[in-house]
């Protein structure tokens, strides 16, 4: 039997006690995992966990609910893909947040729809400070400049709770402090009450320093993921 609840645990912990006001949640990455190992790791006392692909999420959760019915109030889902105009309704009633919200279009789609669902959802804004054009997400100027009006993009069942920041390709350790620092100062001049989701199994030591609330955190805890599975 795996050990995941102990390494989850073990960051969980490590981070709380280095920055106690802050209390960075770790988001256990679960994508392309098997419902065995989802199934595990709850059993093991996580309960946040993060999924990129939307029919893989409602498979295993599903079947996690109607295992442990106890489970839908305690487990807390967060989407953490990109959010696309076309699935979007399919993220109601099973995430509890969702990490990609890339364009003001996207986001008045998911207020309508979440209107309609009558379902609450937490939404966190992707950014794009490294301007690459691989990368879904607004850019530090275009998030700049509606610092007076983004706080009215949400509403009784979409309520938006912060920043979702990835660092370079490159991986460069100094190019991702930088974006992670341009992110830190984006949300501490001009957003300071909202959260930032920052840093992966690689890198979440850096982002938690420069003060990223979310980490999303797989390898670490699951072991590599399938990339065969990448597709789904």
């Amino acid at each position: 039997m795996s050990d995941y609840g102990s390494l989850y645990f073990s960051i969980q912990n490590s981070l709380r006690d280095l920055y106690p006001k802050r209390s960075p949640l770790v988001i256990a990455v679960s994508k392309t995992k098997p419902y065995e190992v989802v199934r595990e790791a709850y059993l093991q006392g996580i309960r946040e966990f993060g999924e990129n692909y939307i029919p893989e999420a409602i498979s295993k959760f599903t079947k996690l609910r109607e295992e442990f019915p106890e489970s839908e109030g305690s487990v807390h889902l967060h989407h953490i893909g990109p959010v696309q105009s076309g699935t979007l309704r399919k993220l109601f009633g099973v995430f509890s947040h969702t990490h990609g919200v890339g364009s003001i279009s996207t986001l008045k789609e998911l207020l309508k729809r979440a209107e309609k669902e009558k379902k609450t959802i937490r939404y966190l804004i992707q950014t794009n400070l490294t301007e690459e054009n691989t990368k879904h997400g607004m850019g530090f100027e275009t998030l700049r400049s509606m610092k007076g009006t983004l706080a009215s993009y949400q509403n009784e069942y979409c309520i938006w709770e912060g920043f979702m920041g990835m660092g370079p390709s490159t991986g460069d350790w100094a190019e991702t402090r930088e974006v992670f620092s341009m992110l830190q100062e984006l949300r501490d001049s001009y957003f300071p009450e909202k959260k930032l989701s920052m840093g992966m199994s690689g890198d979440y030591e850096l982002a938690a320093e420069l003060g990223s609330d979310y980490l999303r955190i797989g390898s670490k805890i699951f072991g590599e993921r399938n990339y065969a599975k990448e597709s789904i």
